[in-house]
């Protein structure tokens, strides 16, 4: 029935009306009990530092949501709840409730994201703590309308510039107007952002604390026995250090076994010993992986939408590629596969258009969540 629902809702938007969500939200926020809320902006590392916390917080007895997107295969993967995906009859029974709740007019209005962020909203009424994540930017996203506890910031740099702005200065001033009281910033590679968090704690006396001043000698080594135990990758672990600094910033109490279990899929996940996947789809993205997979060649499964700077991304890659195979993805959002072909071949890279695995070869599949999903139900039909 949600499925249904949400199959009529475009995913996409030329224009956005940012004056849609918070109208509803005012209109029904009385019939809504909201837990406290742990807000996630940023460009890059919402999903794994989202998932470190609530996987802690979980373990720590605190009934835990983390709401995050996009999904890869299936919607339920977007709406965690206590150490997993709700179920379908969770979310259809959600739906019905709050159809109850909404007007009809209000219901047809709101966007995919819109309404799915309210769903589970529904959901995790009971929660202690909510671990919510932004979708796309941050003042005018949907997450945005609730109270929230706390924010965290992960690396801010360039990507959806048609809506989020054109320099770093503006991307960064979008995302950070959503930080209601206080902040802690992750490290940043712009120094544009700590002077946009420095005007709005000026402006607004909002509290923004930098990373490593919420983290002490003790959660370092926790830090680096977590990272082993999980084998994350340097970009990972800085993810986790945000985490971990909410908990301290709550004053909650942890041990390095609350993060069991706490990887979250397609972050540099290791399918099989030859295949990686990674959801990443941006120019720092692509730096990280770099920096995680360097000293080694791989055969880059990818594709990408036309609004990313693929090449970029590809000369980012392009030390780690040893040739690059060209995966469809269905969405109108694709780039043109021969327009693709020839910047990959203005870079001096091998190309041709995926076809199958070779067992003797080191595979990364890469470019956006389309990708990936593209990949594994290929895989998965070639497996059965």
């Amino acid at each position: 029935m949600l499925k249904d629902f949400l199959d009529k809702k475009p995913l996409y938007y030329e224009k956005i009306d940012y004056t849609r969500m918070p109208r509803v939200y005012e209109r029904v926020k009385s019939r809504l009990k909201t837990p406290k809320i742990i807000h996630l902006i940023g460009t890059n590392g919402k999903g794994t530092t989202g998932r470190f916390l609530a996987t802690a917080l979980c373990s720590l007895g605190f009934k835990t949501g983390h709401y995050t997107s996009p999904h890869i295969v299936n919607f339920n993967e977007r709406v965690w709840f206590n150490g997993e995906n709700v179920s379908d009859e969770v979310l259809d029974d959600a739906h019905k409730e709050l159809l109850g709740v909404l007007t009809q007019e209000e219901a047809d209005s709101l966007s995919y994201f819109e309404y799915t962020t309210l769903l589970a909203m529904w959901i995790y009424q009971e929660c202690d703590y909510v671990v919510l994540e932004a979708g796309l930017g941050g003042e005018h996203d949907a997450t945005a309308v609730f109270v929230k506890t706390l924010t965290l910031v992960t690396p801010i740099d360039r990507d959806h510039e048609a809506f989020l702005g054109d320099t770093i200065s503006k991307i960064a001033k979008t995302k950070l107007n959503a930080v209601q009281n206080r902040a802690i910033l992750a490290n940043q590679n712009h120094k544009d952002v700590y002077s946009v968090a420095k005007e709005l704690n000026d402006e607004k006396s909002i509290e923004f604390h930098r990373v490593d001043r919420c983290i002490d000698v003790k959660d370092a080594k926790n830090i680096k026995i977590i990272s082993e135990k999980l084998s994350l990758a340097p970009y990972l672990e800085d993810n986790l250090k945000l985490a971990i600094s909410a908990l301290n910033s709550l004053d909650i109490l942890y041990n390095v076994d609350n993060f069991t279990g706490s990887r979250l899929f397609g972050r540099l996940t290791q399918l099989n010993k030859n295949i990686v996947i990674d959801v990443g789809h941006n120019t720092l993205a692509a730096s990280s992986i770099l920096s995680a997979l360097q000293g080694k060649k791989y055969v880059l499964i990818y594709n990408s939408f036309k609004d990313k700077n693929y090449k970029e991304i590809l000369n980012i890659l392009k030390p780690i590629i040893s040739s690059i195979e060209i995966i469809e993805i269905v969405d109108e959002r694709a780039e043109d596969i021969k327009v693709l072909e020839k910047v990959i071949e203005d870079l001096g890279i091998v190309h041709k258009i995926f076809a199958r695995i070779d067992k003797n070869k080191s595979y990364l599949v890469f470019g956006s969540f389309s990708v990936v999903e593209s990949f594994l139900n290929i895989y998965k039909a070639k497996s059965e």
